[in-house]
């Protein structure tokens, strides 16, 4: 039954095909719209059509996966801004079959501020269409959807983490989802109304990937006991629930997960290591556990097909890297956990959320179940596939690889930092990610909608005027923000129009542009220079953190970078001007010897540079041109042949505070690019990456493993490779044109291809002694230029077979 309220459509186009429903109104159970935390499901079913094409489409709020028949279609939606919704449009005619069809939506409201998903009330939109047909749909029709609460998954529970919202708990009984596949099961009789108008885009990027990978390696068995609460997981995400943090108090949740971990303590571990098959099975009984492996830490959810030979309590822990055999599920910050209380029967288990791991703990808490068909959905963006990499270094493939693989976890709708702690797209970390987005995908869409989300909305709601978010989609109640990092995306913005991005897209930035710099003009001092920047200033993962106020050089760097861009992209000379005298001036401040100091201070009135100096702030000099190679020869010089992985165990710069890999060693890398050194780029990559990819076959946000191990930005180390490897030094997708640079290296070969939309760039190069032969070939209509610095004779050649037979 529904209670119709004024409900409508607006149309907003992406670029893509408008999303259009024909029928379907947007709908929720009846005064639940804002309720934390509910889980709904909704079924509609229809007549086998036997058309030529049958879709399901589908915009909700906040999340949501859809079955036919029972078989697993897909998981959405493609995150959109505040007031906006994204359509996603599914294939459903393999999952058909003859007669009467079920078509089954599970969509979580979650009604709570985080980093990840917006807090905007629940509401589902869905049809079937056949052949423009509606077969079924919402709100509306002679079949209309009908919807119900899934009480089965338990409402009062903690938050994940700071910055994603609620953890999954389930109280299961068999016949648990029969509701997916058989109209005939009943499902509880719930009132739907009609929840107003909205706003629509297109999807706007592919469908994920979602191949399911089986575990391959049993790590380790044994016992636990159940004892006294020790070390207790008092994250801000229990402890400071409020107004400016949603969920549920402390008092009010139904069971504290992360207590129950804090009192399952090891009576004996086991390490197995051995290799695992599809038909792996594990007997768990009460106190007992297996820890397994999937080989490499990937994105999606978690899989389980369980017999309980009793009821049993059964939870999965799970983290990115073993710790002696082991999991330990709190080491990121979050509770990285599932539960599930089962009754006698048989399950087909699948997480809701996606999270990320490489390795799994399966602990029978009580009862006694066996486990078989343990794996991971995976969770990705399907493109990263198409391209290719190989040269005559395994070190350097594998870091490709890996390279590749944080990149598909982390570009599945938007651009985000890590896929598990926050799964938010995070300004900065974009602006390394988009660059691996176009080498991997030959594409943007992932980056038009990146920067589409931020210039909708007019404004941000606990946001200064003029102010962008550090990250978005997202909801920041308590006010905090990066001033600095809005920068980074005015940096970002120039790349996109240089990688083709939409002119239309690039032009309405312009007034989010102007806003942004009205409000660092509030914060310019009598000098030109930003002082006392608001909030959460934010450099990078080291002590350069420590040294923001009053005047932070590095972020005045930026500020100068991103005055350079803006001007540049809408051909304001002032603000290049404005650039120019900003550089002059931190020069003069921050230039103490050959080295850049991070901040000053006031003293007595008067702007007082400090001895604080940290590695980045130089990098920062270099990449953003208050520093070159000309003016500053012998820091140059000192940051090119002294610096790099081992300096620190050299005991050379003392005073200067070392880089972390967020984000000074990635600027190491853009300079030794600068300055063509290959080989020494070579080696540092293996030095600072070679240990990730060997532990998790993913990169990550810091050196140490404390933090994230899958970090969208670090997986520029394959535009790295490609760049200074393959020699791939410039693809102007505007003007068709592809640069090759051949620098000096010790490798004999490599070879490669580009995605370019559709099509390839393929370049391969071999060398000997005197000459270096180059085989290139590029998509219709693009124009090639070579620069050959290795110092040899170039000798071009017509096929890549033509590399290794020598000929001409």
């Amino acid at each position: 039954m529904i209670h119709a309220l004024a409900a409508m459509t607006v149309l907003i186009c992406s670029g893509a095909t408008a999303p259009v429903f024909s029928t379907a109104r947007p709908v929720w159970l009846e005064g639940r719209e804002t309720e934390m935390n509910v889980f709904a499901g909704f079924r509609g079913v229809f007549e086998n059509p036997e058309a030529s094409s049958v879709q399901v489409r589908v915009a909700a709020a906040t999340l949501y996966r859809v079955f036919v028949n029972g078989a697993f279609v897909g998981h959405g939606p493609a995150r959109g801004p505040h007031g906006y919704y994204r359509v996603d449009e599914w294939d459903i005619a393999p999952q058909l079959k003859a007669g009467a069809n079920v078509v089954a939506l599970e969509v979580a409201g979650y009604n709570a501020n985080s980093y990840y998903v917006l807090d905007q009330p629940s509401f589902v939109q869905a049809e079937v269409v056949a052949d423009g047909a509606v077969l079924a749909a919402t709100g509306a029709g002679d079949r209309p959807f009908e919807g119900f609460p899934i009480t089965a998954r338990v409402q009062k529970v903690q938050r994940y983490s700071f910055q994603r919202p609620f953890i999954e708990v389930y109280a299961l009984k068999p016949g648990f989802d029969a509701w997916r596949s058989q109209e005939s099961v009943p499902v509880p009789a719930v009132t739907l109304v009609e929840t107003g108008p909205k706003q629509l885009l297109s999807r706007g990027v592919p469908q994920p990937r979602f191949e399911v990978q089986p575990v391959v390696r049993h790590l380790s068995s044994g016992t636990f006991a159940q004892g006294n609460l020790e070390h207790p997981f008092r994250d801000r995400s229990l402890v400071e629930i409020s107004e400016k943090l949603k969920g549920y108090p402390e008092g009010e949740l139904d069971i504290i997960v992360s207590d129950l971990l804090c009192t399952l303590h090891n009576t004996a571990l086991t390490p197995e290591n051995t290799p695992l098959d599809d038909a792996a099975t594990f007997s768990i009984n009460t106190g007992q556990f297996h820890v397994v492996d999937l080989g490499t830490n990937l994105t999606g959810f978690l899989k389980l097909n369980v017999v309980c030979e009793e009821p049993t309590r059964l939870i999965a822990t799970f983290d990115e890297t073993e710790t002696k055999s082991d999991v330990n599920w709190r080491r990121l910050g979050c509770v990285n956990a599932l539960l599930f209380d089962l009754e006698t029967g048989e399950y087909a288990l699948e997480a809701f959320e996606p999270h990320t791991m490489r390795v799994v703990k399966l602990m029978a808490v009580s009862g006694k179940c066996t486990v078989s068909g343990a794996g991971l959905r995976r969770y990705e963006h399907p493109g990263a596939v198409r391209a290719a990499f190989q040269c005559a270094d395994e070190k350097l493939n594998r870091i490709f690889e890996a390279g590749r693989t944080t990149f598909a976890q982390n570009a599945v709708d938007i651009f985000m930092d890590c896929p598990h702690r926050e799964r938010a797209g995070w300004l900065c970390d974009s602006y390394f990610t988009a660059r691996s987005a176009l080498a991997l995908t030959g594409t943007v869409d992932v980056e038009h909608n990146f920067i589409q989300n931020f210039l909708l909305p007019d404004g941000f709601a606990h946001l200064p005027e003029g102010m962008l978010p550090m990250c978005y989609p997202s909801d920041h109640y308590d006010g905090v923000f990066i001033p600095n990092w809005s920068l980074w995306f005015v940096m970002e913005l120039g790349e996109y129009a240089a990688r083709g991005g939409r002119a239309d897209l690039i032009a309405a930035a312009r007034p989010k542009i102007e806003a942004l710099f009205r409000y660092f003009a509030k914060l310019e001092n009598e000098d030109g220079v930003l002082e006392k920047l608001e909030s959460w200033v934010f450099v990078e993962w080291s002590a350069a953190n420590k040294f923001v106020q009053e005047i932070n050089y590095p972020s005045n760097m930026l500020y100068a970078g991103a005055l350079d861009t803006a001007a540049s992209l809408f051909n304001v000379p002032e603000w290049k001007d404005k650039a120019v005298a900003l550089r002059k001036t931190i020069r003069a401040q921050s230039l103490k010897g050959p080295f850049f100091v991070d901040n000053a201070n006031r003293v007595d009135g008067k702007v007082t540079p400090t001895d604080n100096m940290t590695e980045v702030c130089q990098y920062f000099a270099f990449y953003f041109g208050v520093a070159t190679p000309e003016t500053d020869g012998e820091l140059w010089c000192i940051l090119m042949d002294e610096f790099g992985p081992q300096r620190q165990e050299k005991g050379l710069y003392k005073e200067v505070h070392p880089a972390n890999a967020f984000i000074g060693n990635m600027l190491r890398f853009e300079l030794l690019s600068r300055e063509g050194r290959t080989d020494q780029t070579l080696r540092e990559m293996g030095d600072y990456l070679m240990y990730m990819v060997e532990r998790t076959g993913t990169l990550w946000e810091n050196q140490q493993d404390h933090a994230s191990l899958n970090h969208g930005f670090a997986s520029h180390a394959v535009v790295t490779l490609y760049r200074d490897v393959l020699g791939a030094h410039e693809i102007d997708l505007v003007n068709k044109r592809v640069t090759v640079r051949l620098n000096p290296t010790a490798l004999p070969a490599c070879s490669g291809k580009l995605p370019v939309g559709d099509d390839f760039i393929s370049l391969a190069w071999r060398q000997d002694s005197d000459t270096v032969s180059l085989f290139a070939e590029m998509p219709v209509g693009f124009t090639l230029q070579v620069e050959n610095n290795t110092g040899k004779t170039l000798n071009r050649v017509d096929t890549p077979d033509a590399l290794v037979s020598g000929e001409k």
